[in-house]
């Protein structure tokens, strides 16, 4: 037999064959064994490189493409190979050099081009990245591959529409390119074309259902387009196919959060943190999530390490500064959502956050700011809107805000808060009809909706509609706008409707000062029902409650409390006995000085006040500064001023003085006895030896009104609702006379009518 032997060239073309079948250690034998006969064939040299690099020696192809390098220095192919090696090692500047060498040698060399961009992309150098893209396809148009990164590069640069067209190009020429599938399905989303986007994952996945990127992104898709169940179980899927993707546990977190899966999204984020410490998105992702457990403290420590991570990471400054604020730290939240502009000018909800946080500090100037550049960054953000009305709606801009609801509604009809502040807007333009249909339309999108329920109920009390009007007055202990905080009994709510003859009731306060005094005139007509009263009210009114008939025991609110049956709030009595305009029980005096109040003796107070013949009239002008209508209801002591040269002993009644009337108060003819006030019975004391008392809507005009007292009270144009509308008397108080703002909403013309009011009581006095 003859034995044939087989040329190097032979040899090499046999192992370059085992390569590509897959036949590694073979190819890799075959290599060698030319290298042993030819040390300096450059090209086994090369494939030998390759062979390691897919073997994963990386410093062995190195060393083999250095070795080819050195004798061919210009072998493009080696070069440009050693460079892709270089990039998956991170040596990005070497491999640009190696792409850099080799396009010295042919500067036309399309694959050497592509591949230089790409080193480029991943270091963020995208405008180079995009001209050695431009460059490749100008050599080579039909290019798939340049084509597609490309339109990754176009989207790393914020253009997804030229990236969606890259993506395209490079479909028309191979329609089963599933990596430009997936991206064109990225450039869709970004865009917000989620059906679009889905439709591209799709068939990513048809083509390869093994892809676990293309289920990831098909979950965010499905979650956009609110198929948040099919989006968890697109990640599951992608987690079944590779359980160590990142980025599908973090997807799959953030869909359990939207789900409000807390504990489940949580582990699916610290399972994300587990493989990649690193990643801000699942740092804040899981902050999110602690937040809305109410976890605020740890929920701000995550955000801390997304941001240690990523210092310019807007959206994580953005909720770090909304949890800073739901804390209670204020100036450090805004210093957070300064950071985040820092970084993004237009961020959008840096501004709107920073709006929120600037409106709850009373800086509605510059809330407003934030809230138009926020619109002008994007017109017709339904929630931006809406804030503004608010904050236009607090500087008394009532049209204007008026008409950012309806633009934040015309963004989104269904919704449900704007509609529930346009009819507050609406009420306090006194348009009543029209806030009532804003708040039924809340309503029939939430039936639940509590706050749209409490308003309600108040525009249909100050209309006079007490029957549906106390129904919908029930909502406020649910309503975070009532600002009521929530009371647990064990024992049930009575609202009228059962037997209570020998049983024992709490009735308890509520709100403010004035609702018990207004409310308290119910205690009576519980105890003619039978029961045993227990009037649980504020301490500084408790003494004055014993001048109640009909209380078996007052305690003060905190005190431990008797055994009881049932409990009602006081402003809940109106509703239990089916109150109407007709049937309010009005008979005053319902509340008696206690005597000790008084000192056993009037000539105490007389002492006190002087004497002579001019009338003695109580003046006041100020209630509760955090009250939430304060700036529209109390004035300033120097608005009273046209009153104080009518001959007459003007007394304070005002507790505590505010710094600006202080100064005032000195210098006017107005006696002050704030600091011999302990409590309400002592006021009441006061009261009792006046002639008059002039007061804003606060609950010195309460007071006087229980004591049959001729009280005059200023009122603001749109009332509270228990002054009613369009008349000048009250059917709870009938000693009460009301002296209303006009449409102009301004006190001017109310104090003159008072001046001439009390120039003709003074008169009649005498």
């Amino acid at each position: 037999m003859t034995t044939v032997s087989l040329t190097i060239s032979e040899v090499f073309d046999i192992a370059l064959k085992s390569y590509y079948a897959g036949k590694l250690a073979e190819a890799e034998q075959l290599c060698l064994k030319i290298l042993s006969a030819d040390p300096d064939s450059a090209a086994t040299l090369n494939l030998l490189a390759v062979i390691h690099t897919a073997l994963g020696r990386n410093d062995a192809a190195l060393s083999c493409y250095d070795r080819a390098l050195s004798l061919r220095p210009d072998f493009i192919q080696a070069l440009s190979n050693r460079g892709a090696v270089l990039k998956q090692l991170k040596r990005h500047d070497e491999a640009l050099e190696s792409y850099d060498r080799a396009i010295t040698f042919q500067p036309d060399h399309v694959e050497v081009l592509n591949n230089r961009a790409g080193v480029l992309q991943e270091i963020g150098r995208y405008d180079e990245a995009l001209a050695g893209y431009d460059r490749a396809l100008a050599l080579q148009p039909e290019h798939p591959a340049a084509l597609n990164n490309r339109g990754v590069t176009l989207q790393a640069l914020g253009r997804p529409a030229d990236a969606l067209a890259s993506y395209d190009a490079a479909l028309a020429l191979r329609p089963d390119f599933v990596e430009a599938l997936v991206n064109r399905g990225i450039a869709h989303y970004e865009l917000k074309r989620f059906g679009d986007a889905l439709a591209s994952y799709d068939r990513a996945i048809e083509l390869r259902p093994d892809n676990a990127d293309a289920l990831t992104n098909r979950a965010n898709a499905l979650d956009k387009l609110g198929r948040r169940e099919e989006a968890l179980a697109c990640c599951n899927g992608a987690l079944n196919l590779q359980p160590h993707h990142v980025e599908a546990l973090y997807n799959r977190g953030a869909i359990l959060h939207r789900l409000r899966q807390f504990d489940e999204a949580l582990t699916s984020y610290d399972a994300a943190l587990a493989l990649r410490p690193d990643y801000p998105e699942a740092l804040a992702g899981r902050a999110a999530t602690l937040h809305d457990q109410k976890r605020l403290d740890s929920a701000l420590t995550s955000y801390d390490r997304a941001i240690a991570l990523s210092p310019d990471y807007a959206h994580a400054l953005v909720n770090r500064g909304a949890t800073l604020h739901e804390l209670g730290r204020s100036d450090e939240a805004l210093g957070d959502f300064e950071r985040a502009l820092a970084c993004e000018p237009d961020h959008v909800e840096a501004l709107t956050n920073r709006g929120v946080v600037l409106h709850d500090l009373g800086r509605y100037h510059e809330a407003l700011a934030d809230q138009d550049r926020a619109i002008a960054a994007r017109p017709g953000d339904a929630a931006v809107l809406n804030n503004r009305g608010v904050t236009l709606h607090r500087l008394r801009r009532l049209e204007q805000a008026l008409a950012s609801y309806d633009m934040a509604l015309a963004s989104r009809p269904d919704y449900a808060e704007a509609l529930a502040n346009r009819g507050v807007t609406l009420s306090d333009l006194m348009r009543y009809d029209e806030a009532l249909a804003s708040y039924d339309r809340a309503i029939a999108l939430r039936p639940d909706y509590a706050d749209a329920h409490f308003f309600k109920g108040l525009s249909s009390l100050v209309t006079g509609d007490f029957e549906r009007g106390w129904i919908e007055y029930e909502w406020r202990r649910k309503a975070p706008a009532a600002k009521i905080t929530a009371r647990h009994f064990s024992k049930p709510l009575w609202l009228g409707e059962d037997d209570i003859e020998g049983q024992t009731i709490l009735l308890h306060s509520e709100q403010g000062f004035g609702d018990t005094l207004q409310f308290c005139r119910y205690v009576p007509l519980v105890a003619a029902r039978g029961a045993r009263v227990i009037l649980e009210v504020e301490e500084p009114l408790c003494a004055l409650m014993t001048g109640v008939a009909g209380a078996t025991k007052i305690i003060a609110k905190g005190d431990p409390r008797p055994d009881f049956d049932w409990h009602c709030p006081l402003p809940s009595l109106p509703l239990a006995f089916k109150t109407r305009l007709e049937t309010i029980p009005s008979d005053v005096p319902y509340l008696r000085v206690p005597k000790q109040a008084l000192k056993q003796a009037p000539e105490h107070w007389d002492a006190l006040l002087g004497s002579g013949r001019a009338p003695r009239i109580g003046l006041a002008w100020a209630g509760n500064a955090k009250h939430v209508r304060d700036i529209e209801r109390s004035i300033r002591l120097r608005d009273l001023l046209p009153l104080l040269d009518i001959d007459a002993r003007f007394v304070s009644l005002q507790k505590e003085v505010r710094d600006g009337d202080a100064q005032m108060l000195a210098r006017c003819n107005v006696r002050r006895f704030g600091g011999k006030f302990g409590d309400f019975s002592d006021t009441a004391a006061l009261i009792s030896q006046l002639d008059l008392v002039i007061s804003v809507d606060t609950a010195v005009a309460h007071l006087a009104g229980t004591l049959g007292k001729p009280v005059w009270i200023l009122l603001t144009h749109a009332p509270d609702w228990r002054w009613l509308l369009e008349r000048d008397h009250s059917p709870w108080y009938p000693s009460a006379r009301l002296f209303r703002q006009s449409e102009t909403r301004e006190w001017g013309s109310v104090t003159m009518r008072l001046r001439d009011a009390l120039l003709e009581f003074t008169a009649t006095a005498r």
